[in-house]
């Protein structure tokens, strides 16, 4: 496993960052998995070198958070692991259960770390921009979590580029800590982000940690319409629906099939390597509800792609409207 920085941080993680939302409780989402089945994720993943894992408060309505940190502590030591999770989903009832109020976000940050069973969040960031919100409020209470010891970094998820760029320059105006990271969906069959997000996130020195590498297992083949597929993610997934499943989204699975064929590699591989191969990548989150998931998906570190299979990988692809960007 190599270990890079977080952007400009000296703060290093492990080139594959474990995505927790898969465990947690299955009465939040039916392919969830219960504590005693998610523990064995958490032990590969340390044991293969993982020190990254990125959760969020919404997950499970919190469980995914209680999980992971117990599991966490079992399996590693708290000072070698690297815990990210999110605030903005309401996760409770009431006008201020969500977004991000100074009220909510101080509400939620010692709700997380009462979750996590720890004292610090490594990275706490912010799930998607509040419209309701002034960006001042908000990065003043995010600089104020980090001077009160109880974050060490904060990052930003998916949000247009001029949100983002604005709210680094309001923080840098007032000298109050700035984003390190941005995790903005980002694979194969959703490449938006390489028009604005990522040249920013490069030029800026912020390091870019993707949710979805797989497009929600899409990626991985298995899938003709909607509500078929060989887990069951793919079968009751209501959100992929929105973001995929176009005739040019099918046409980029069968080049990443093409190719993995030919290399005797796994559709994950592939797609991951592609993933993992642009500079401005720093940890793509991946997902595990199955044991294989895990080890083809650490498999792809090793992987390299050649620049004509890249070329075959991107010729499909048709540009789509941004998406799920709040």
């Amino acid at each position: 496993m190599d270990y890079v920085p977080l952007g400009k941080t000296g703060l290093k993680v492990s080139r594959l960052c474990l995505g927790c939302m898969t465990y947690g409780a299955s009465s939040w989402r039916p392919w969830v998995l219960e504590e005693e089945a998610s523990r064995p994720f958490f032990k590969a993943a340390v044991e293969g070198g993982i020190n990254f894992f990125d959760t969020a408060d919404m997950y499970s309505n919190g469980q995914s958070e209680a999980v992971t940190g117990r599991a966490l502590k079992e399996f590693t030591r708290r000072e070698e692991t690297v815990i990210a999770t999110k605030v903005f989903f309401p996760n409770g009832k009431g006008p201020n259960a969500g977004g991000l109020s100074r009220k909510h976000i101080m509400n939620a940050v010692d709700r997380s770390l009462k979750n996590l069973g720890t004292d610090y969040i490594d990275l706490y960031q912010i799930h998607r921009f509040d419209y309701d919100t002034p960006v001042e409020e908000t990065l003043e209470a995010l600089h104020d979590v980090v001077k009160a010891g109880k974050a060490r970094y904060i990052g930003a998820s998916s949000m247009y580029a001029w949100q983002f760029a604005k709210m680094l320059s309001v923080s840098e105006r007032n000298g109050w800590t700035k984003f390190v990271s941005m995790q903005p969906q980002y694979n194969l069959v959703y490449r938006e982000e390489e028009r604005e997000m990522l040249p920013l996130c490069k030029a800026e020195g912020v390091g870019v940690i993707p949710w979805s590498p797989l497009a929600r297992g899409f990626l991985a083949g298995g899938r003709k319409a909607v509500g078929e597929g060989n887990t069951e993610r793919a079968r009751t997934d209501e959100f992929s629906p929105r973001l995929y499943y176009r005739d040019a989204d099918f046409a980029v699975v069968d080049a990443v099939e093409a190719i993995a064929k030919e290399r005797g590699l796994s559709n994950t591989q592939v797609a991951l390597a592609w993933v993992l191969r642009n500079p401005a990548i720093t940890a793509p989150i991946v997902g595990a509800s199955k044991m294989h998931h895990l080890s083809e998906a650490l498999a792809a570190l090793e992987v390299t792609l050649t620049d004509d299979e890249v070329a075959a990988l991107e010729a499909p692809y048709q540009p789509k409207p941004v998406l799920d960007h709040g």
